[in-house]
């Protein structure tokens, strides 16, 4: 077992688990989840706590301890207080605005760019240049904010581009300080 999957997950006030035919449903404040358990992943809750474990017949599933123990912890903090990501273009002219459901970038191509923003997220526009992302799935949430940010990454010569609020982004030396 790994040491990861052995730690107890805390489940909070207000969440309900529920586990049944291979299958664990938490619900909470912000909505609910559910998750496909592979064979030989044992969930179980005893007091205000779940553990993960392994089935011992099984031995392929070793290496998906942790990763399950990660996936149900997610799940839980998901629901209880949801996941937030932030990006921030940086760039004359670069803006952004929610249209309905589409996600509406300028970023310095000759058309704008139009996302769909999928179901379970929802995404507000702060000062035409922060883009923040809430939702209660961590995979979503993240994905989302990935494809946004693949539309114009930030580049190393004059730092323009949409990048993650906490990215620092390593700054090149262009031709000009190459020629001293």
């Amino acid at each position: 077992m790994t040491r990861k999957g052995r730690l107890p997950i805390p489940v909070p006030p207000g969440v309900e688990i529920k586990i049944d035919n291979g299958t664990i449903k938490v619900k909470g404040s912000k909505g609910h989840l559910d998750q496909l358990l592979m064979d030989g992943i044992i969930v179980t809750q005893e007091d205000k706590a779940l553990f993960v474990s392994l089935d011992e017949k099984v031995q392929e599933q070793r290496n998906m301890h942790g990763l399950y123990r990660s996936l149900i912890n997610n799940m839980i903090i998901g629901t209880s207080q949801g996941f937030e990501k932030r990006l921030e273009m940086i760039g004359v002219g670069y803006r952004a605005a929610v249209q309905g459901q589409n996600l509406n970038l300028q970023v310095g191509f000759s058309h704008p760019t139009a996302m769909e923003i999928p179901a379970g997220l929802s995404v507000k526009v702060d000062k035409n240049t922060v883009i923040i992302i809430n939702g209660i799935d961590k995979q979503q949430v993240g994905q989302f904010a990935a494809q946004i940010r693949s539309i114009r990454p930030p580049e190393p010569y004059q730092g323009k581009g949409i990048r993650y609020q906490d990215e620092y982004v390593r700054r090149k030396a262009g031709k000009a300080a190459a020629k001293k």
